[in-house]
């Protein structure tokens, strides 16, 4: 599998972004990014079938790894507009992580690169840094590799 490359972008802690939740409440995406555990950010679409298809991937990965090393963060890009059809995916999903509703640009200033289209993927290391996408469909034992790939990568 390979991975794309990254900007050359270093963060002290996540970025310094905030965005609201399916409730209005706002967070900055430091409280999710850079908190001494591996972050997988999912952004997606309610309206995209991939993601309807294959998101419940990170319920499992989510499941298996928030009590060890890892952690997910949901982005909706379908826009503060569509709260409600946003709220609406993360419920018959059964979404088990945080998730968080911006615009597409939002998807790009968080990871510092071009946002492509949903699902993408974004792998940030425990100090917050920005390490890897994946554009398209992941699953958990795909998103388990990169992080395993991201950590040897990180030792050397």
């Amino acid at each position: 599998m390979a991975l794309l490359a990254a900007p050359a972008l270093v963060l002290a802690t996540g970025p310094d972004i905030k965005l609201q939740d399916v409730e209005g409440k706002e967070h900055n995406v430091n409280e999710y990014i850079g908190q001494g555990k591996w972050t997988v950010v999912a952004v997606w679409s309610a309206d995209c079938p991939i993601c309807r298809r294959d998101i419940y991937h990170m319920t499992f990965f989510y499941d298996e790894h928030r009590k060890k090393n890892a952690t997910v963060l949901g982005l909706s890009v379908d826009g503060i507009g569509n709260r409600d059809k946003a709220k609406g995916f993360i419920e018959a999903q059964s979404l088990n992580f945080p998730n968080l509703i911006g615009e597409p640009e939002d998807a790009s200033r968080l990871s510092g690169a071009m946002f492509i289209g949903t699902p993408t993927y974004y792998f940030f290391s425990p100090e917050g840094k920005f390490m890897t996408q994946r554009i398209g469909p992941v699953t958990q034992q795909q998103a388990e590799q990169i992080l395993l790939d991201l950590e040897k990568q990180k030792k050397l």
